[in-house]
C-alpha cells in the first residue's frame, strides 16, 4: 500500500475514574496495541496524546483525544487535516453497545449509531468515511419490569471483573485486526476478524 499515513484513534475518557470503564475500551485498546509494538503516546498536541512511528512499512499516528468522549472529533480532525491522511486512511477503535461482550467487529464506513464519539468525529470530519473497530460491551440487562441502570451511566460504570476477563482475552484478536488493516487493509480484515 501507499504510504499516505495512517490514523489509529482509540476513544475514551481521561482522568482515573474513568481507567476501566466500558466507554474506554478504546483507550486501553490502543494502550495495548503501543505496549506490544513497543511505542508510547508520551507526546501531547491538539488536545490529546500522541505518538508517531513507522510500522507495517507505513506511518502510523497513535492517538487517544483527551477532550472528553462527546467532543473526540475536535482532536481528531485537527490530526487527520494537520497530516493530510485521508478518510479510509483513518481507524477508530470504541466501545459499541450493540454488540455482545467481547465481540469484535471491523466495519469500513457508516453512521454514529448513538456513539457520541463517533458522532463528534463525523460532524468535524464532515464525513463517515473512516473505519471503525467495534468493541462489543453489551447492553445493560432488564428486570421483568423493563427496567435497568440508564445507558449513560452503564457505559461510564466499570467492567465487570468477568467482562475484564473477556475484554483482556480479546486484546490479541485487536492487535491482530490493526496489523491486518495496516498491512493488507479494510476487506482483509473485516473478512478475516468479524467472524472470529
Amino acid at each position: 500500500m501507499s504510504d499516505s499515513g495512517y490514523l489509529v484513534v482509540g476513544l475514551g475518557n481521561p482522568g482515573r475514574k474513568y481507567e476501566l470503564t466500558r466507554h474506554n475500551a478504546g483507550f486501553l485498546a490502543i494502550d495495548y496495541f503501543a505496549d506490544q509494538h513497543g511505542f508510547a503516546l508520551n507526546s501531547r498536541k491538539w488536545q490529546a496524546e500522541f505518538c508517531r512511528v513507522r510500522f507495517c512499512g507505513v506511518s502510523l499516528l497513535l492517538v487517544k483525544p483527551q477532550t472528553f468522549m462527546n467532543k473526540s472529533g475536535l482532536s481528531v480532525a485537527r490530526f487527520a487535516d494537520f497530516y493530510k491522511i485521508e478518510p479510509d486512511r483513518i481507524l477508530v477503535i470504541h466501545d459499541d453497545l450493540d454488540l455482545p461482550s467481547g465481540r469484535i467487529k471491523v466495519v469500513a464506513r457508516g453512521g454514529a449509531g448513538g456513539h457520541n464519539g463517533i458522532r463528534s468525529i463525523i460532524s468535524h470530519l464532515g464525513m463517515s468515511d473512516f473505519t471503525r473497530l467495534k468493541i462489543g460491551i453489551g447492553r445493560p440487562s432488564r428486570n421483568d419490569r423493563g427496567q435497568g441502570i440508564p445507558v449513560d451511566r452503564y457505559v461510564l460504570s466499570s467492567f465487570s471483573d468477568a467482562e475484564l476477563s473477556l475484554f483482556n482475552d480479546r486484546l490479541s484478536l485487536i492487535d491482530e485486526a490493526i496489523d491486518l488493516l495496516l498491512a493488507k487493509g479494510v476487506v482483509e480484515c473485516m473478512n478475516s476478524i468479524n467472524g472470529r
